[in-house]
């Protein structure tokens, strides 16, 4: 059996069963607050028991490393909807000790690229076509200041309002540990 076979499976029986009716909430989060952190597996379920939310209290946005890489993309795009649609009055980032993102070599990245049969010469088309796939694909050598480097891009959006405090935090993702790097509001 293939895995989306056994998803589909899965949820069959899961929707017969209305075991959906534990997790009914509404698409405000109830305690007003929006986290970008990282799609690391270890995360899924040890942040917000760290953290103590629950289905509903928050919403989540999950990008490798945490970071807020572009000031105009998705994520931030993401952000920005949570606060002015979804009621969102808070913002934290939340990176993590052990991120892969700060083992991550562009070069490494691209040569598993062509291993994976992206031709080479597209790889090079883009570079000659302007695109920086190097400075686009780079990690990050100090979870700290990638931290403080997505806090500051968001405390300094023109479309976030400056009463939205910004908090910077880091997990130990073996322990659920949250270190404080930024107090949103003491900015």
């Amino acid at each position: 059996m293939n895995l989306l076979t056994e998803i589909l499976e899965y949820n069959k029986k899961f929707v017969e069963n209305k075991e959906y009716e534990k997790y009914q909430t509404t698409k405000y989060p109830d305690k007003r607050l929006v986290i970008l952190t990282c799609m690391d597996t270890r995360l899924v379920e040890l942040l917000p028991q760290a953290m103590n939310v629950k289905n509903g209290d928050v919403k989540i946005v999950k990008t490798a490393g945490a970071i807020l890489a572009h000031p105009f993309g998705s994520i931030m795009r993401s952000l920005l909807v949570a606060v002015y649609e979804l009621k969102a009055d808070e913002i934290c980032v939340i990176g993590h000790y052990d991120c892969g993102m700060g083992a991550i070599k562009a070069d490494a990245i691209m040569e598993k690229m062509v291993e994976r049969g992206i031709p080479k010469e597209r790889i090079e088309m883009l570079k000659y076509s302007g695109i920086d796939l190097e400075n686009w694909l780079k990690g990050f050598e100090s979870v700290e200041e990638s931290v403080k480097h997505s806090v500051n891009m968001l405390k300094n959006h023109p479309l976030l309002p400056a009463n939205i405090p910004v908090h910077g935090l880091i997990i130990d993702p073996h322990t659920g540990k949250l270190d404080l790097v930024v107090n949103g509001y003491e900015q």
